[in-house]
């Protein structure tokens, strides 16, 4: 069995001598990679006694040289270290001359005589890139992709006179995901964690505690360098497969086929999901069926019948194109460069002078890469020109897409001039002429910046609970759609700009993204009163205004997250310093409620993305559009593709797979208790997930005979009524003191007969539809049960007659605590009131906890001593005194017991999206 470095970390982190001994190491490598480990072993206290790597190419150094030779260490270039299968002697007298203790070969492609390989004490640790005994040799990265492993990882092992054969000493694995290539396997785990892994096996052998597993044959397997004649992809077996080939061999030596008679190697595959969009047949040798040129690439059809898609294609001469662009008649029109172009066009030359530096002079048709550019001069070149034209968004892809010097200037123009900006976003709305305006509502998934049908193409129709129409038809997201928005979150996370992005330019995509939200606010208000029911006015003010000023106040909190400093013991005579760093989580869920569709979006999603989260939304199945606008609107904004992913569908689908999903890091979930019980179950066996929950409320509201009446019946009447009575934080009983209580309820029924209820649209309504009918029937039924429990109905308790889902607003009153109504929440516009004796604090108050519900909770009084006595002892999150519904954007709110745990809003709510590393640094 293959030990893992997690193993050895708790085996040997306890250690008083960890990291005490040291060891005088020759470094026999080259590339960053190298580079990288040579820093990290000298940070920890490692003499390097020598650097043993490859002579300059063109003139330039390999980056572990560079490193080196800044540093003063000794550096060998090498052209070879043996002749003729025999080890050269100057070369050994010269390695033999340093001392090594221990020999550290990170990515050595020299083959390196056992002389050297033997002579230092501790004799010499080689990393590769796959989970030996598993491809064995060179290009192991390539056929784990090929061969379409599930995990991919590294070993750090002990060199003998086998290919790879040594004693394992320290192994690490990761998943493979579906659209994994070598670059975003590397970049995400095994260059990272391949440096980490190769400094903590250095201080095991230090410490004497570095293990030596010797490798099975069992599983083995060596497969050598693919040549480019040998990577023609074979179009005759399943989507899967061939995929996986074309990857395997993105971006050396490259997969290939015949398209019209010529080759053509292929780049950027991905698996498709849903529908295939439309474009132009293109016969391609081999295939089991034509392939398809579309706006976005050339798709492919395996035997199975399964779609990938191509993003890029090279053609034999080395020119690139998108895919997409596949039958784009003849060569871009040149651009005639303005005066100011010019000259930046020469700054530009003299970018690639200083890169190119063994070239003379560079032409026209000066080739980046066939002067000698790699892959690391392709990320210099992007960066420089970056920073000498702010603005300019330049990817690694434009380089290999115009590798020659006048093929470049052309293209950085036209991305100066905003010419090749990418393609519109596509978006199939449903259109209505209502509220004196037309709006616009996206109704399908939105996965990885794009709109698109389900995976299965199932839709369902959303309906206007004013008078039960059909908006629209809105895509029925399934697993797969799911895990798709996933992967999509994950790999923007990892590998796109919204990790690497600084907090402060965080923090303006989130303003942008407000400034969009209000100026289409009309849109978006009038969007949740026909999906929602909501009046129009209270949507406009509350749940698109709060949901503006949410992701403002978030968007100021980017650039002040941080951790602090703090005091330890001192282990002498060695000084030490802990710090700790706030980070983000990862991929986040979020599954909002329907009562304030926009509004919850905004109080969870604000302060994820603030945090530097992705995330995947799943809005209540029956308002989903307002969430499908906004993220229309986060691609105005400039937010990059999968960091935003909605997925309209089913709670017991598209949730429960949310909620399941190991990739997932934290869930945030607002709605039922049962609901959250049941989320939390699935988030602890899944992957044990960060969960936050704002679940049921029975709030309770208690009136003194003390208080100031008009506010109270005012206040008391927007408690239970406000946004028709479907809010969290509704008070859902009222303790009415007796001396008060009969003029109390004869003030809240005269007030309710002046109630106008009707269109949500108008702007005259007080009162709009419940949100979908089988809430309504709830309610009604929920009003039957409180009369045949004994409850007095003073006024309303039916369905108005009208059409679509009214209710009346309804008061009970001599309420028991026994009784259903009692205790239960309604989620409606139902006023539950008890009487209590005059003067009974503490019993009303005993009365006021006895619920397993803790949302919030009210008392009105003008006595601030006995307020102040009520809001200490009430069991709730929040506590409203003489007012009610008063929430702000930096006030925290979450509830206590069955409803819940964990905060949205206010600095609280960032610390559900953050984790808390601790770094403690001995110096």
């Amino acid at each position: 069995m293959l030990w893992t470095a997690s193993q050895f970390v708790r085996k040997f982190s306890s250690t008083s001598n960890c990291y005490q001994n040291k060891l005088n190491l020759a470094i026999i490598g080259q590339s960053l990679f190298g580079q990288e480990v040579y820093i990290n072993l000298r940070r920890q206290g490692h003499k390097v006694v020598g650097v043993f790597t490859v002579p300059d190419k063109d003139g330039k150094a390999d980056p572990l040289a560079v490193a080196a030779e800044k540093d003063g260490t000794p550096v060998f270039k090498f052209p070879r270290w043996r002749v003729k299968g025999k080890p050269i002697p100057e070369v050994v007298e010269a390695y033999k001359a340093v001392g090594a203790d221990l020999n550290v070969m990170p990515f050595c492609s020299q083959f390196i005589p056992m002389n050297v390989i033997d002579d230092p004490k501790h004799g010499s640790i080689i990393y590769h890139p796959s989970l030996l005994p598993l491809h064995r040799g060179a290009s192991a990265i390539n056929w784990t992709l090929i061969h379409g492993d599930k995990k991919a990882g590294f070993t750090v092992f002990w060199a003998d006179e086998g290919l790879d054969t040594g004693p394992i000493l320290l192994q690490r694995e990761c998943a493979v995901e579906p659209n994994d290539t070598v670059d975003t396997l590397y970049n995400r785990f095994l260059f990272s964690e391949g440096i980490k892994a190769m400094v903590e096996s250095v201080q095991l052998i230090a410490d004497g505690k570095a293990p030596r597993i010797p490798q099975t044959e069992e599983g083995a397997s060596y497969e050598g360098i693919q040549k480019k004649s040998n990577s023609k992809v074979n179009l005759a077996q399943p989507a899967e497969a061939i995929h996986n080939w074309i990857r395997g061999h993105d971006k050396v030596p490259g997969a290939w086929t015949l398209i019209d008679g010529q080759s053509v190697t292929l780049y950027g595959s991905s698996m498709l999901g849903g529908s295939v969009p439309a474009g132009q047949p293109l016969e391609i040798e081999g295939a089991s069926q034509s392939g398809l040129v579309t706006q976005n690439g050339l798709v492919l059809y395996g035997s199975d019948g399964k779609a990938l898609l191509v993003k890029n294609l090279q053609f034999e001469d080395g020119k690139m194109i998108p895919a997409s662009k596949y039958f784009s008649s003849g060569e871009s029109a040149t651009v005639e460069l303005t005066d100011d172009e010019n000259k930046m066009a020469e700054e530009i030359k003299n970018i690639w002078k200083g890169i190119l530096s063994n070239v003379p002079a560079i032409e026209d048709t000066t080739d980046f890469f066939k002067c000698g550019a790699a892959s690391m001069d392709v990320v210099r070149l992007v960066e420089e020109v970056k920073q000498k034209c702010a603005g300019v968004q330049l990817q690694n892809e434009d380089v290999y897409m115009a590798s020659t010097f006048r093929d470049f200037i052309q293209m950085f123009v036209r991305k100066l001039r905003g010419e090749d900006q990418e393609e519109e976003l596509v978006i199939d709305y449903a259109t209505k002429e209502v509220n004196n305006m037309t709006v616009k509502m996206p109704n399908q998934c939105f996965i990885n910046g794009k709109f698109e049908d389900a995976e299965n193409g199932k839709v369902y129709e959303t309906i206007n609970p004013t008078d039960g129409s059909v908006i629209c038809k809105v895509s029925y997201a399934s697993v797969g759609d799911v895990d798709r928005a996933v992967a999509a979150a994950k790999d923007a996370y990892y590998s796109g700009p919204w990790g690497r992005m600084n907090p402060r330019d965080r923090g303006s995509l989130l303003y942008k993204l407000a400034d969009l939200m209000e100026e289409h606010q009309e849109e978006l208000a009038t969007i949740e009163s026909i999906d929602s029911g909501a009046v129009y006015t209270l949507a406009l003010k509350t749940h698109v205004g709060m949901s503006i000023q949410t992701f403002r106040y978030f968007a100021g909190w980017c650039d002040k997250i941080h951790g602090k400093t703090i005091p330890i013991n001192q282990a002498r005579p060695n000084r030490n310093l802990t710090f700790t760093r706030r980070e983000p989580l990862g991929v986040c869920a979020i599954i909002i409620p329907w009562n304030y569709p926009l509004m919850m979006l905004a109080w969870k999603s604000a302060a994820c993305l603030a945090a530097g989260n992705t995330l995947v939304l799943k809005p209540a199945q029956v308002t989903p559009l307002t969430a499908l606008k906004f993220a229309e609107l986060s691609v105005k904004a400039g937010i990059p593709k999968g960091v935003i992913n909605i997925l309209p569908g089913s709670g017991g689908m598209v949730g429960q797979r949310l909620s399941d999903h190991p990739d997932i890091r934290k869930l945030g979930f607002t709605g039922s208790t049962p609901i959250g019980k049941q989320i939390m179950k699935s988030c602890a066996l899944s992957n044990l997930k960060k969960v936050s929950l704002e679940l049921g409320g029975k709030s309770p509201l208690i009136i003194f005979g003390d208080c100031d009446m008009d506010k109270a019946v005012r206040m008391g009447m927007s408690s239970v009524y406000f946004n028709k009575g479907e809010n969290c934080i509704a008070a859902g009983r009222l303790f009415v003191e007796e001396s008060v209580h009969d003029e109390f309820i004869s003030r809240v029924v005269e007030e309710l007969k002046k109630m106008k209820i009707g269109d949500p649209l108008d702007r005259s309504t007080d009162h709009g539809p419940q949100n979908h009918k089988a809430h309504l029937d709830k309610l009604l039924e929920y009003c039957e049960v409180g009369l045949k429990e004994g409850a007095t109905l003073v006024y309303g308790g039916k369905q108005v007659e009208r059409p679509g889902f009214f209710m009346e607003p309804t008061v009970f009153t001599n309420v028991e605590d026994h009784m259903f109504i009692a205790k239960e929440e309604s989620f409606g516009p139902i006023m539950v009131v008890s009487r209590f004796k005059d003067g009974d604090v503490d019993g009303v108050l005993q009365r006021a906890n006895d619920t397993e519900y803790g949302l919030a909770s009210g008392v009105f009084t003008r006595d601030i001593n006995k307020a102040m006595y009520v809001s200490e002892r009430l069991d709730a999150g929040t506590v409203f005194v003489n007012t009610y519904n008063k929430t702000d954007v930096a006030s925290p709110f979450g509830g206590f017991k069955q409803s819940g745990f964990g905060k949205d809003l206010g600095e609280d709510a960032l610390l559900e999206y953050l984790k808390t590393k601790a770094v403690t640094v001995e110096y």
